[in-house]
Parts: C-alpha cells; sequence; structure tokens
C-alpha cells in the first residue's frame, strides 16, 4: 500500500553538463548534427555513472539549468531528450555564463574538496563574455572544467529547418552562406584555466571515455539523497489477523460443535 521514502547513500562525484544548443550546432559536420552528437555522448556517460550526481544546463545567448543535480539518471536522460537549439531563445554562444551558473549549481556542495566537474560541450565560438576567467573561478572554488569541442576547424554551414523540412542554410546580412567553425584554441585555454581536460570529439569518438576517466580519479564524496521506493509493504498485518481469525474459527466450531452434541436435535439415542 502506497510508498515510503527512504534516505539511501551514494559515494561519488558532481558532474554538470553544460550543453551549447544554439544554433551552430546544428551544423553536420559531425554526423548526424553536433547537437546531436553530443545528446548521444551525454546518454552514455549517464549509462556509465555509478553513484555520482549529475545536472544539465543549457546555453546560447544565455544560460539555463535543465535539470538540477541528482541521481536520478532515468529523469537525467528524460531531460535530455528534450533538448533543442529553440529551448533558449537567446542566440549567442556564453560559455562564461554557463560555467557561472554551475558555479551557483554547485552550491551546497562540500566546497572543500575537489570532487566537482564541469563539461562544457560547445563549438567554442564564445562572442558574448570571459569563459578564461570564468573557468579560473571555478577552480578557486574546486570545480575542474573540461570542454569538449564539437565540430571542425574548416568550419560547416548551418541548416535552416522549416516545418522539419530543410529550406537551405543560414546566410549572413550580404547573403553570404554562414561558416561556423571550432575554435580550438579557445576550448584549450578554458580547460587549461580550469585545470580539466579539452578533447576535441570527432564522429567515431566522443572524447567522453578520457574525461571518465579524469572523473573516476577525483575524491569521493559521500552524500544521501531521498527517494521514493515502490510500495511498502503490509502483508505482515494481514498475515496477524487472518490467524487471529483461524484461532476464533478453531475456538468457536469447537464449542459449536459440543452445543450441537448436548442438543442432540434429531433425536438420536446415546
Amino acid at each position: 500500500m502506497g510508498t515510503k521514502l527512504e534516505e539511501v547513500k551514494h559515494k561519488g562525484v558532481d558532474v554538470i553538463i553544460a550543453l551549447d544548443v544554439s544554433n551552430s550546432m546544428k551544423a553536420e559536420d559531425i554526423k548526424p548534427n553536433r547537437l546531436e552528437r553530443s545528446k548521444q555522448a551525454i546518454a552514455r556517460l549517464i549509462d556509465k555513472l555509478q553513484g555520482d550526481r549529475i545536472g544539465l544546463i543549457v546555453f546560447a545567448g544565455e544560460a539555463y539549468v535543465q535539470l538540477p543535480i541528482t541521481t536520478d539518471y532515468g529523469a537525467a536522460k528524460l531531460f535530455l531528450g528534450s533538448i533543442d537549439s529553440d529551448i533558449v531563445p537567446t542566440q549567442g554562444t556564453a560559455i562564461g555564463k554557463a560555467i557561472d551558473l554551475a558555479i551557483e549549481s554547485f552550491a551546497g556542495s562540500d566546497s572543500n574538496k575537489h570532487n566537482k566537474s564541469v563539461i562544457v560541450i560547445t563549438d567554442g565560438e564564445n562572442h558574448e563574455d570571459d569563459a578564461i576567467e570564468a573557468a579560473k573561478e571555478a577552480y578557486e572554488k574546486n570545480i575542474t572544467v573540461h570542454t569538449i569541442g564539437m565540430g571542425s576547424i574548416n568550419g560547416s554551414p548551418i541548416p535552416v529547418f522549416y516545418n522539419g523540412m530543410r529550406t537551405g542554410f543560414m546566410q549572413d546580412q550580404n547573403g553570404q552562406t554562414v561558416m561556423t567553425k571550432l575554435d580550438e584554441n579557445n576550448l584549450q585555454q578554458i580547460a587549461e584555466a580550469g585545470h580539466g581536460k579539452f578533447i576535441r570529439a570527432t564522429t567515431s569518438d566522443d572524447g567522453l571515455g578520457i574525461i571518465m576517466k579524469e572523473i573516476n580519479a577525483m575524491q569521493k564524496n559521500e552524500f544521501g539523497s531521498k527517494m521514493f521506493t515502490d510500495y511498502a509493504d503490509q502483508f505482515q498485518y494481514f498475515i496477524a489477523l487472518a490467524l487471529l481469525l483461524l484461532l476464533i474459527e478453531f475456538i468457536i466450531s469447537e464449542k459449536r460443535s459440543k452445543w450441537i452434541d448436548a442438543l442432540n436435535l434429531f433425536g438420536q439415542k446415546k
């Protein structure tokens, strides 16, 4: 009957993934495109987590918490599946804002231990803020910042879709096709400032294997989380009631048998 709330103890690290959802992440130089490839990589990372907590941040011109830090990996995959480039209204690539929001999201975690990581997945074309300073600030608060670069150095056009159908490629004010390139140098500097790793992803290798090794080597922290479990056991009460009723029935049936014999309803001679 009903459910019960239990505190489950975990031992692991806190990981926040900051995913770029700007229009440039629709480029198809990494198949099927940068954004979908990133989501596939994150889903595989979630499958490898064991006791670690994970959070999701999406960003373009602004950054938003898509999923607060949790051990509910099923919820993480559910929220991951709903991510698309149109969920952030302001276009751009504000990596610094995403890192700042990640720092805020770690509030409540043990700030004295190096058991927190931010993984920024982006093409690195940062036009909005100083992401390198944000990464330095993160490391000062014992948060390691890793970066994964999605895209090619040569660049790729950005597809434009209407009602699910590609209608062409994005153009600038002069009618020229916009080419989006991976800013590898910027992502390397952000990772260095955050004392993390920079990985350049490809269609065959998303680089998360190397990042996971870094995460697994970090100092683990023990924490508890409240979780609902399936139906709380109530069977023992019904067994006790059933045994009591059986006992009463046995006593009553014995007395009833003696009464019937005493009445001699059928006139039988004894």
